[in-house]
């Protein structure tokens, strides 16, 4: 069943970079007492993923954190290392918490893995962009189709918060 406005997210363990190496981080540890959103995307370093997506978040995370957004969040069924290395290239350090699902377990456990493999690709993640309230969400916007960023940008994120 896919999550939905008004479920709790799911307990999850992502794995995130430190200054010390990759160290696990619960959902309790990203949305607990929070308000967060949370995008996700199919991979990183993907055209759609690095050249669309992801640049919106990055211009707008002051204002989107002007509009009480304690933390801005991405996954994708990355190992932590390329999410690591994303964060870099991308330009989002300090504004956007990367957030690793290695083996696609969250993705699975809210209903929004992606199977590519016929690209040769795997398991992958919907793209969505949920608000979560205290790990309840508040909204979520799914795209229709991975090549897609729209519903799920930054921009739409601003108009509906």
């Amino acid at each position: 069943m896919t999550i939905s406005v008004g479920d709790r997210v799911p307990a999850a363990t992502f794995n995130t970079m430190t200054p010390d190496g990759p160290a696990p981080k619960t959902s309790d540890d990203i949305f607990k007492g929070k308000k967060v959103v949370l995008f996700a995307v199919p991979g990183a370093f993907t055209p759609t993923c690095h050249k669309n997506h992801m640049p919106g978040f990055v211009k707008n995370a002051d204002a989107i954190k002007a509009k009480g957004v304690d933390t801005i969040a991405v996954t994708a069924v990355n190992d932590v290392f390329v999410m690591d290395a994303w964060k870099k290239a991308s330009g989002a350090e300090g504004k956007i918490e990367f957030l690793a699902d290695g083996s696609a377990e969250f993705a699975k456990a809210i209903g929004l893995s992606l199977d590519a493999s016929a690209r040769g690709l795997g398991i992958r993640s919907q793209r969505y962009c949920m608000v979560v309230d205290d790990g309840v969400v508040k909204s979520i916007s799914v795209e229709d189709a991975p090549g897609k960023a729209e519903v799920s940008g930054a921009d739409n994120l601003l108009k509906s918060i």
